[in-house]
């Protein structure tokens, strides 16, 4: 690995492995790349903190630099109010549903077990769709879900807190409808009836002001610290990472 320099400071191979813990990557070089980036700037940053009479060994250092350097001015209401009509659905509240369950379970990579779990439910499809009163009975019988002892009912959630492909069968079917295929999961394969379902509504203005208010703070904080990062580097001597488009440890 070409030795790192900012300015007169070198960065060394054991910092850049120590750092590569805290960015996750497809690959180890691109880990490696990303730790080396971010450990160049924050030098750089630590580098201007002593530039300004801060202490560099100061956790705040780099806090105090922004401070003091960057200009983060904040949102007026009319910024606020154009971004919420335009983005409307973002601020809904949550779809909530109550559905019940049959789980045939089944591990993702066994597809053996998988394609038996498919003809089960399958099959327990076909029973319900004869008589539908059956449903907690071989709910008890064959689920692996705990909901079993409750007729296989799930009582009521919100959107996003399962798995996707389970709301999106849930979108699609119809009050009380049985769904008409075995619905695939991670978990195995799910015979899903819908019993209710209440579609979220947009959340009037006043009510999600100070979201979208701290949603656009960051968001100038994060243009405005990169803006100036990039002023920083090209004021540096660097070698042996590039530091085009690379963010502060600020804003990971």
């Amino acid at each position: 690995m070409e030795v790192i320099r900012v300015n007169d400071t070198a960065i060394d191979e054991a910092a850049v492995l120590a750092e590569m813990q805290y960015h996750p990557a497809a690959s180890a070089e691109e880990a490696g790349r990303k730790a080396a980036e971010a450990l160049a700037v924050r030098e750089l940053l630590l580098q201007r903190a002593e530039a300004l009479g801060y202490d560099r060994e100061d956790e705040g250092a780099i806090d105090q630099v922004i401070a003091a350097e960057v200009s983060l001015p904040a949102p007026d209401e009319e910024s606020c109010r154009r971004y919420y009509e335009a983005n409307r659905s973002q601020f809904r509240s949550p779809t909530l549903y109550e559905a019940r369950h049959i789980l045939i379970p089944a591990m993702p990579e066994d597809e053996e077990e998988r394609e038996t779990a498919r003809l089960q439910a399958e099959k327990l499809i076909a029973l319900l769709k004869a008589d539908p009163e059956l449903f907690g009975q071989l709910a008890k019988e064959y689920s692996a879900c705990s909901s079993k002892d409750n007729g296989g009912h799930l009582g009521q959630f919100a959107s996003d807190t399962t798995v996707p492909e389970f709301e999106t069968f849930l979108d699609e079917l119809q009050v009380g409808q049985l769904s008409p295929a075995p619905v695939p999961t991670r978990y195995g394969f799910h015979v899903l009836q819908l019993i209710q379902r209440e579609p979220g509504r947009d959340l009037p203005y006043d009510s999600v002001q100070q979201r979208v208010s701290d949603y656009l703070c960051e968001s100038v904080f994060r243009t405005a610290v990169r803006q100036y990062i990039a002023m920083l580097v090209a004021e540096a001597e660097i070698s042996g990472v590039a530091l085009a488009g690379a963010e502060s440890p600020l804003v990971q």
